[in-house]
């Protein structure tokens, strides 16, 4: 049996094309024209993708980027017009992709790349594959001059993640204490700095990250105030004692570089001057235990 062209153009026209919008469809180029592309995804009409929608990064040559009788997956984000039109995206397909992808890495406690694109009066915005993301001042490891880190690249970990508000707010601070804790190891002498007493302990800064020397692991006398011991400003040469990365601790030890109880107290200077050997004496007991 065989159609007549009106035939087939009636035929054609009763067939029930549907398509939805937020469908993911397959379809082929067959035409280029300055606005965009043309797709036959098997409807009545050729659908629409325009230049914007090509890819989330910048795309300026339609023909590389989409040639012709090529086979893609596209999401329809507009339905079908009068003439039976729908409009096609592909860098909304990226972003899907994309969010599911950063969804994981956050699960995963995972560090990333990000380039710092502008600076507002509450941290940095940064570039994310394409997507914005946000640094809050307080999660800078660098909060003094914002304007300096534009165009600069910053290691972050993930804060929130959430593709329903479009919202993805990072840490660089965090990230940089994840990756110094990778180079920690239980029993290593560190070099620090004390920047805070509480009653429970002292605050040590190790090169921009922070550990807690709590005040029972200062000497292995008791101490009843330790302002009387240490100082905000001193430096100070300790062993780690443990490392929880999933809640990004680090506690050290004084009290292990004694040789016997109350050095820390009556002799501070000569045990900070044998540290490295008295520190290798700790390790030792750490492999015998």
């Amino acid at each position: 049996m065989t159609f007549s062209a009106d035939e087939f153009a009636r035929a054609l026209a009763q067939h029930d094309y549907v398509f939805e919008v937020g469908e993911t469809v397959r379809g082929t180029v067959i035409q280029h024209d300055n606005e965009g592309a043309y797709v036959d995804i098997g409807g009545k009409a050729a659908a629409f993708i325009p230049k914007t929608e090509l890819s989330i990064q910048a795309t300026r040559n339609l023909a590389e980027s989409l040639p012709l009788q090529e086979t893609h997956d596209f999401l329809i984000i507009r339905g079908q017009d009068a003439e039976g039109q729908v409009l096609l995206s592909i860098r909304r397909l990226e972003i899907q992709a994309l969010w599911a992808r950063l969804e994981q890495q956050a699960a995963d406690n995972q560090t990333l790349q990000v380039w710092v694109t502008g600076v507002n009066k509450g941290g940095v915005t940064v570039d994310v594959e394409g997507l914005r993301g946000f640094i809050p001042r307080s999660h800078l490891a660098e909060r003094g001059a914002l304007e300096a880190l534009v165009g600069s690249q910053l290691m972050v970990s993930f804060l929130e993640v959430d593709p329903n508000r479009n919202k993805l707010v990072l840490s660089n601070r965090l990230a940089m204490r994840s990756s110094r804790m990778e180079e920690l190891e239980i029993g290593q002498l560190v070099r620090g700095t004390v920047t805070d007493l509480k009653p429970y302990g002292a605050f040590i800064d190790l090169n921009g990250i922070t550990a807690l020397l709590h005040i029972k692991e200062v000497s292995q006398n008791y101490i009843a105030s330790l302002p009387e011991v240490l100082k905000v400003g001193q430096s100070i040469q300790a062993v780690v004692l443990d490392l929880d990365p999933g809640r990004s601790r680090i506690s050290l030890s004084t009290k292990a570089l004694e040789n016997q109880a109350g050095e820390i107290l009556d002799n501070w200077e000569q045990v900070m001057a044998e540290a490295e050997v008295r520190a290798h004496r700790f390790q030792d007991k750490l492999k015998q235990a």
